[in-house]
């Protein structure tokens, strides 16, 4: 299978087989899309056209880099536990109206978890880790800064326990930097492999969403924050990642805002609500697709120019990336990742805590649930029909399980809107890829 596509002036041959992006002239992007079974008129091309095209077509076939037969690899599951998130806190000093987790009380009481519980749950990661040697714990809310105490007692016991039974942990947390502060900055620094930080984008879009308790806007607290952290960073890993929604589908503008900020790992990404004034609906389709575009030129200019900067959807590795077995597997969730909230019970992962038909068990009793296990293992991009004759299904693999549940029903049915997005991103990175590689 392969997918046809043109970004301007320039056609595109993606197969999805091989990963191999070639590019061509226009009449055999038509002759192709024809094949692919694209609405195209080919009358105009002649007998010698169509007898070139089939020519070069079968030499690239016979490189095995077009209509190449697609993986037969199979998922890579394991029963080993790799990685927890860990709910450090149920309560946030952000009212953000977008907020999945229902302002940071995931549709409960707000509450803490107490150092005993997080502990627990690094021992629950340890002792179902089998013989993974690299372990990961993301320290997640609410807001975790409002218990940073607990969290550097936290990882302090799992680098103990770490040492003791042969276990690299490597840590992430989620911050809205609200309390970011230098003690915080310093503790960031040294424990932290990754950072996320969220800022929307300017000022007037970050304020209009995500206000404090009192009701004002965070922009001018957390800005000057973030800045000073990312200054500090190093060559560490970080991400300030923005959300957008119906109310800025111009996003690529709050893109470059944060590009021009001095951030050089930047995410943007969907907003996922049913919010009527702030969720992505169909008719919003064709803006954000052109928006899309629209960032991928600005984007390559400020790479041209030397001022380039990482855009987390634009990054795409068809050669050197995930093996097509991890590519087949779809997220680890529910499987080989949990989520743990505050009084230490368990969820496939962040998205599906609180949801009692997904609760899996409790790092005091060590027990998971095995039918739900079972249906997250077993869940893969094989089992995703409508990814079947989708050219990204090998780049996506299949999205996200809480997004096509919470949209669709079912895990295994993913939701068409985060499809048509997920598609448009995968042209424009691999149209950068191609700018960056010299290809055109």
């Amino acid at each position: 299978m392969f997918h046809i596509f043109k970004y301007k002036d320039i056609n595109y041959i993606y197969d999805t087989g091989s990963g191999s992006l070639h590019t061509c002239d226009s009449k055999t992007a038509d002759y192709l899309a024809k094949a692919e079974g694209q609405d195209v008129d080919i009358s105009y091309l002649t007998t010698e056209d169509i007898a070139q095209i089939e020519s070069d077509v079968a030499a690239l076939e016979s490189e095995g880099l077009l209509n190449a037969p697609e993986t037969s690899a199979r998922p890579v599951k394991s029963n080993e536990v790799k990685a927890l998130c860990i709910h450090i806190c149920h309560d946030c000093n952000l009212r953000c109206r977008y907020c999945f987790a229902d302002e940071g009380a995931y549709h409960s009481a707000r509450e803490f978890m107490s150092e005993q519980t997080a502990k627990k749950a690094i021992d629950f990661l340890i002792a179902n880790s089998g013989n993974r040697r690299i372990l990961e714990a993301d320290f997640f809310g609410g807001e975790p800064l409002m218990c940073l105490d607990v969290i550097k007692n936290v990882v302090a016991y799992a680098r103990e326990q770490g040492q003791k039974y042969g276990k690299k942990f490597l840590f992430t947390t989620t911050t809205n930097a609200l309390l970011l502060d230098d003690d915080a900055i310093d503790f960031f620094n040294r424990e932290m492999e990754n950072v996320v930080l969220s800022l929307d984008g300017r000022k007037e879009v970050h304020d209009a969403i995500r206000k404090t308790v009192n009701g004002k806007g965070s922009f001018d607290i957390v800005l000057p924050k973030i800045k000073k952290f990312v200054q500090s960073r190093g060559n560490k890993s970080y991400y300030v990642r923005g959300t957008f929604t119906a109310r800025n589908l111009d996003f690529s503008n709050d893109v470059i805002f944060l590009a021009e900020q001095g951030f050089d790992s930047i995410s943007m990404e969907p907003v996922v609500t049913d919010i009527d004034d702030l969720a992505i609906k169909p008719e919003h389709l064709p803006a954000i697709k052109a928006e899309y575009e629209r960032l991928c030129d600005i984007y390559l200019q400020m790479w041209r120019e030397g001022r380039g900067f990482n855009f987390f959807h634009f990054n795409i590795d068809l050669e050197g990336g995930p093996c097509l077995a991890k590519r087949v597997s779809a997220c680890g969730a529910g499987n080989e990742y949990f989520s743990v909230v505050p009084n230490g019970d368990i969820y496939p992962c962040h998205q599906f805590a609180g949801d009692p038909a997904f609760k899996m068990g409790n790092v005091y009793e060590g027990v998971l649930n095995g039918d739900i296990r079972r249906n997250f293992a077993e869940s893969c991009l094989f089992t995703r029909k409508n990814c079947e004759g989708c050219f990204a299904k090998f780049i996506c693999s299949g999205g996200c399980s809480a997004n096509n549940y919470h949209f669709t029903g079912d895990i295994q049915t993913p939701y068409a809107i985060t499809c048509e997005m997920m598609k448009k991103r995968a042209e424009c990175a691999m149209h950068v890829l191609a700018v960056k590689k010299g290809m055109v």
